[in-house]
């Protein structure tokens, strides 16, 4: 009964771990792809007259 629960256990924890991985890379490339973003628009603000 017990062996159950480890293996479940494990099972859940490694999919935590691999969720996290995914969620951590996604989060880096969004901030990236924003500094950039930003970047570029600061950089396209200074032709702009109003």
């Amino acid at each position: 009964m017990n062996e159950k629960a480890y293996k479940a256990m494990s099972i859940v924890g490694a999919a935590n771990i691999a969720v996290g991985i995914v969620i951590l890379v996604v989060g880096i490339a969004a901030g990236v792809i924003a500094i950039v973003s930003g970047a570029k628009l600061q950089k396209e603000k200074q032709g702009l007259t109003f």
